[in-house]
């Protein structure tokens, strides 16, 4: 399961916002090897099939993006299905470009594109750009909206009532009517995708979306491309370079969905590697900080005092306005800022916010309850079970989740209780699998891929997987951290790696390993 992927709209690199510590969450795939272009065609070996005239010849209107004077935005229309354009009202899909700010040493475009599935990416290029100057000075740095979500045209499931009851009540409760009720929510959120977005919702998928950036490529007038990926990004990167080879220049996967496999397969492994993050990472941090926030001085009182806590919630949910803080929130909000260390101390804040709800004065309770409303919302779902019900298939037989959900919830219960709400979604899906992609490496250059060791959403052992099938790849390995993102950052190590790849031609030689800086 997710999330949500925590970036802040101006980075690239996925970072939990301290104001509101929203979390993309994440994931991945497997589909069919790229079409060989004839010498007829001009086209290079390895190219999905050609786009039609009436959109490789489009004029991109570059004008200052609002909000965002260092960026330029356009829109450019995309075919609503790459495999049969012309049928179905077309595509928008809002793009931007950062340039490079020393002309004399551009070395090309450098797309990057959003997590999730459901994170936005129009306005990432100035914040990327501003985060590894090296970069910004040395390439055009695009971004996009993918289909579906942002300025693009928009995915439509649910209102924020309706996706305040999917996150109702307590995904621990195996109780049967708790069961029913859970599923029937499930069966509800997919039923609402079809009724209100039928005839967009089977064409978000990666493998249209990654003809959306070869057809943006072209616009750009440029022959390849370099590219930066993030979390869910790294399985988009992966497919555009599987479908279109000789379109990448440089490609850096940076914490890495299992883009190998299947997206059941990958979200079944998240339940171990959240609570692993929370477990052996924050919770001691927490323990070693009793003075300041009160919630145990010991690894052991710290969980017990969580327990005590979310059982209470449990029993009594937090309730004002139209702010719930029930034990599901909990869970989610802890999941949302684990994704990085440094929002280890805003979670902290929270959870004695939490404990101290009636004494907190109406500024500070505002602030909680701005910070408990964003997390994930209706328009990131829609995306997000779209494409990750729609890319793979998934078991259809709700007894199976049923047993898997109780399992995970009593073996890893941060991620694991929600197993059974977020797979019952894809399992009630009405749409078919899109065509597969199957990651090879094939006519790539060296693919650069970065991942921590406790990363909680892509987990490190999906990313060993990806980069077996990514043959060619580099892996880094980023030890002493479970950090979500690892570039750009302050770590000199991954940084060296990273610019001498993209600035001066140089990949690694073999797998290395960068310490937490």
């Amino acid at each position: 399961m997710t999330k949500t992927a925590a970036q802040s709209t101006e980075s690239a690199r996925p970072r939990t916002r301290r104001a509101a510590l929203t979390v993309a969450a994440v994931l991945l795939a497997g589909l069919a090897a790229p079409a060989t272009a004839g010498a007829a065609t001009g086209r290079d070996p390895g190219d999905a099939d050609p786009a039609p005239a009436r959109y490789t010849h489009q004029t991109l209107d570059w004008q200052p993006c609002a909000q965002q004077s260092a960026l330029d935005c356009a829109t450019m229309t995309a075919p609503r299905d790459w495999h049969h354009p012309g049928v179905g009202a077309d595509l928008a899909i809002a793009v931007s470009r950062h340039r490079a700010t020393d002309p004399a040493k551009r070395k090309g475009t450098l797309l990057m594109a959003a997590g999730g599935p459901g994170g936005t990416g129009l306005k990432r290029p100035a914040g990327f750009a501003a985060d590894a100057p090296a970069l910004g000075a040395a390439y055009d740095i695009v971004g996009f909206d993918q289909r579906g979500v942002g300025q693009s045209t928009k995915a439509v499931c649910q209102t924020q009532e309706e996706f305040q009851e999917f996150l109702a009540g307590d995904y621990r409760d195996r109780s049967p009517a708790a069961i029913d009720r859970v599923i029937a929510n499930s069966k509800k959120l997919a039923a609402s995708c079809q009724e209100r977005s039928g005839d967009l919702i089977p064409f978000l998928t990666t493998e249209q979306t990654a003809h959306d950036i070869d057809l943006f490529r072209g616009l750009l007038g440029e022959r390849k491309l370099d590219y930066y990926g993030p979390s869910y990004a790294t399985m988009i990167g992966a497919y555009y370079a599987t479908l279109f080879p000789h379109r990448v220049e440089r490609m850096v996967l940076d914490s890495n969905v299992g883009f190998d496999g299947t997206w059941e397969k990958f979200e079944l492994g998240q339940p171990m590697s959240f609570q692993r993050r929370f477990d052996e990472d924050f919770v001691p941090w927490l323990a070693a900080r009793d003075a300041t926030y009160h919630w145990g001085s010991t690894p052991e009182q710290v969980r017990a005092h969580w327990e005590r806590r979310r059982a209470a919630l449990h029993d009594s949910p937090v309730v004002e306005g139209s702010l719930t803080i029930g034990p599901n929130q909990l869970d989610s909000i802890a999941m949302s800022a684990i994704y990085r260390a440094a929002a280890f101390p805003d979670l902290a804040r929270l959870l004695a916010a939490v404990d101290n709800w009636q004494g907190l004065d109406p500024a500070t309770r505002t602030a909680v309850a701005k910070t408990f409303n964003s997390y994930l919302d209706p328009g990131f779902l829609a995306e997000y079970f779209s494409v990750t019900c729609n890319d793979t298939p998934w078991t259809k037989d709700l007894d199976t989740w049923v047993r898997l959900g109780a399992e995970n919830t009593a073996r890893w219960p941060l991620a694991g209780a929600r197993t059974l709400a977020f797979s019952a979604v894809c399992a009630a899906w009405p749409v078919a699998p899109a065509p597969e992609v199957k990651v090879t490496g094939a006519h790539l250059p060296t693919t650069l891929m970065l991942n921590s060791v406790h990363d909680p959403a892509t987990y490190y052992e999906a990313a060993l997987g990806a980069h077996r099938a990514l043959r060619g790849s580099k892996l880094v390995t980023v030890t002493g951290n479970g950090d979500h993102g690892q570039y750009p950052t302050s770590n000199a190590c991954v940084t060296g790696v990273v610019e001498r790849y993209l600035l001066a031609d140089t990949a690694p030689e073999r797998d290395l390993t960068c310490a937490s800086s």
